[in-house]
């Protein structure tokens, strides 16, 4: 197990050795159909958590683009180690994208169900916490979502949205900000 490559947050049932994973990558690159589903099922529930916190009810919609993205570019990735990552940067992009999408069109939206429900023992803390996250931009939800759940670094983070390290940091300040704000109003 200690050589089995997993989500990027370590956090999916589907376990896949690296040389299989690889070799999945490369017969999808190939074009082999059966590669490619099998190589979808080990990513989808992990674009679906990457995508639900952002994206909230625009999160399937998101992954499905993601998926989309990731099948039609497949061709591009150069090292099969990297696929979640890859994958990762892909399916922010489009939860930001559709998050902004739907925030233009509602000002108010509800959440999403994720992809995976996480076994919480205290679902009233985890509605809150979803109730502070959904209030607070698509762009400050990402790097909150790539920092603290992901556990990516800034400068990681900044890559995958491509935008500055400075933007990043500023937007993780108003967000921790924002986030600490509408909790301390609502907790009280």
């Amino acid at each position: 197990m200690a050589g089995a490559a997993q989500s990027a947050s370590g956090s999916t049932n589907h376990i896949v050795e690296p040389e299989e994973l690889k070799f999945l990558v490369r017969q999808a690159q190939r074009g082999d159909a059966l590669a490619l589903d099998e190589l979808l099922g080990i990513l989808m529930p992990y674009i679906g958590r990457i995508c639900a916190p952002i994206a909230l009810q625009e999160a399937p919609d998101a992954a499905q683009e993601a998926a989309i993205a990731i099948v039609r570019n497949l061709h591009q990735l150069k090292t099969p180690e990297a696929l979640f990552s890859w994958a990762r940067a892909i399916a922010a992009r489009e939860a930001v994208r559709f998050a902004t999408r739907a925030g233009a069109r509602n000002q108010r939206t509800t959440a999403a169900e994720p992809a995976d429900e996480p076994d919480l023992r205290d679902a009233e803390l985890a509605a809150d916490i979803q109730d502070v996250l959904e209030r607070l931009p698509p762009e400050q939800r990402a790097v909150l979502t790539l920092r603290h759940v992901e556990g990516m670094d800034e400068q990681s983070v900044s890559n995958i949205l491509n935008v500055p390290i400075g933007t990043v940091r500023s937007r993780l300040f108003r967000a921790r900000k924002g986030f600490r704000l509408a909790w301390g109003v609502d907790r009280r």
